[in-house]
């Protein structure tokens, strides 16, 4: 029941993210990073990390930053954005010390990741 929950969460929030994108993205401006698929989903995967860490659970904060890191990686191959750049690098922190087991350092750093998401534009 609690995996379905979360999956149900986690399937709201990239709606949610996917909204926002495209109604702050309109026009010509809507190919840009912000309203690229892979930013979207390494957003989603960067909140589920987030909560996850906030509960002290590092071991599902590595599992959700990991993701959004392959989708970071896979938008940099599409759009070339610095603040892309600078989230992919926090996640790497994020995941480093995530597999130490510093849930609280490892929250930091995927909180980091999350406002260089929101300046991408």
């Amino acid at each position: 029941m609690k995996v379905l929950i979360t999956t149900l969460r986690f399937t709201i929030v990239v709606g949610i993210l996917a909204l926002a994108v495209s109604g702050c993205q309109s026009g010509p401006m809507a190919t840009g990073a912000a309203s690229n698929a892979h930013v979207v989903e390494a957003m989603a995967h960067t909140q589920e990390a987030i909560e996850h860490g906030n509960m002290g659970h590092a071991d599902a904060l590595v599992t959700h930053a990991t993701a959004a890191l392959g989708h970071a990686k896979a938008g940099q191959e599409e759009v070339s954005n610095p603040h892309l750049d600078a989230s992919v690098n926090e996640l790497e922190e994020a995941i480093a010390h995530g597999n130490q087991g510093h849930a609280d350092v490892a929250t930091g750093h995927t909180k980091n990741a999350m406002s260089h998401f929101k300046e991408i534009r």
